[in-house]
């Protein structure tokens, strides 16, 4: 099978984090002998709207939307070239959606759910104009949703032929010691969509390690800035607690991540994260903007190893069990296979 695959974003260079999850998969279906061509920020001209910061393509247009019809005729001239022979297109949220329709092949579409986008988000979208959804999606022959609650959000908005299947993380063997002291690790960009302020004052006294970069740095002054994958995993084993803060979010690899190697996650019960962590079972979930309560939950487990460790092993096995590479790859299959000989996702 040859798949012309579609994304906004997409690792430009050894070590970016940028569309990491995409790159992730292609080299898994690559593997399983799936010839894929991928048409990404330099296979068309992207007007330097699919970089700016890790900000997003949907902010980017809004600050610039007079480049956003030069931008989707590139898309799309770009997708139609790599598509001539393919048998299918994979097309990457909701705005690829669009520049598959013109591609002139069947196409499937992944939606991550992704927070960058605010109020155009794929769930901000879903229940607000599930018209527009369904319009985007009509035509394309299977719709894939990182988490329950965005295949959830795509059904009730009307859309058919809805596939949930979440990222895919390596569950290492093993994975090295905690700091002493137990340390607090926030990994992510420094946004206001990762409720930064919330980060900050939670962990304000404690020992921490903030790896990220973004336009509120100033609230962390100790952050090292970006920090590339492979020095990424040794920090996740170094903590003992992971925080995520943020008010929107599909299915975030750090939290997948930090649960693959056993740590306590932290977190807000955003977008898909209630999927994977149970409060107080497989990690621990805090309201959105609850300085108080964060502040609690990382104490709480900071002083506690024989919690941590119990969290972690069940951490580890909910992971192993919902989103293993091969689980994943193996279902990703499935819908290609399927999508190539059915037709069109219509409505529900």
């Amino acid at each position: 099978m040859k798949v012309a695959l579609f994304t906004t974003s997409y690792p430009r260079h050894e070590g970016d984090l940028a569309g990491r999850f995409v790159f992730d998969l292609v080299e898994r279906l690559r593997a399983q002998g799936v010839e894929i061509e991928v048409v990404g920020p330099g296979a068309y001209r992207d007007y330097g709207l699919t970089g700016s910061g890790g900000a997003g393509l949907v902010a980017s247009v809004r600050r610039r939307p007079w480049l956003a019809l030069p931008l989707l005729v590139s898309m799309v001239r770009a997708l139609r070239r790599a598509a001539r022979d393919a048998d299918l297109v994979h097309a990457n949220w909701l705005a690829g959606a669009l520049v598959a329709r013109f591609a002139g092949r069947p196409f499937v579409v992944t939606l991550h759910g992704s927070g960058t986008a605010g109020r155009f988000s794929d769930l901000g979208l879903a229940e607000r104009s599930p018209r527009v959804v369904r319009w985007l999606l009509r035509p394309a022959r299977a719709v894939i949703a990182v988490s329950q609650v965005l295949a959830e959000a795509m059904r009730a908005a009307g859309v058919g032929s809805v596939h949930e299947i979440p990222y895919g993380v390596e569950i290492p063997a093993q994975v090295g010691p905690e700091d002493e002291p137990p340390t607090v690790l926030f990994a992510g960009r420094l946004s206001p969509e990762k409720r930064i302020d919330v980060v900050a004052a939670a962990t304000e006294g404690l020992p921490r390690i903030v790896a990220g970069d973004g336009p509120l740095r100033s609230l962390l002054p100790d952050a090292l800035g970006f920090v590339p994958q492979t020095e990424l995993f040794p920090l996740y084993e170094r903590a003992a607690v992971v925080l995520l803060a943020s008010e929107r979010e599909g299915l975030p690899n750090v939290v997948l991540e930090a649960m693959a190697r056993g740590r306590t996650v932290v977190s807000t019960p955003v977008g898909g994260i209630p999927t994977v962590i149970e409060d107080g079972v497989t990690g621990f979930l805090v309201s959105i903007g609850d300085v108080a309560a964060t502040r609690t939950a990382i104490e709480r487990a900071l002083a506690d190893p024989e919690l941590r460790r119990r969290i972690g092993v069940a951490a580890r096995e909910r992971v192993s069990e919902y989103c293993s590479w091969d689980r994943v790859t193996e279902r990703t299959l499935e819908v290609y296979a399927s999508a190539v000989g059915n037709g069109h996702v219509g409505e529900a």
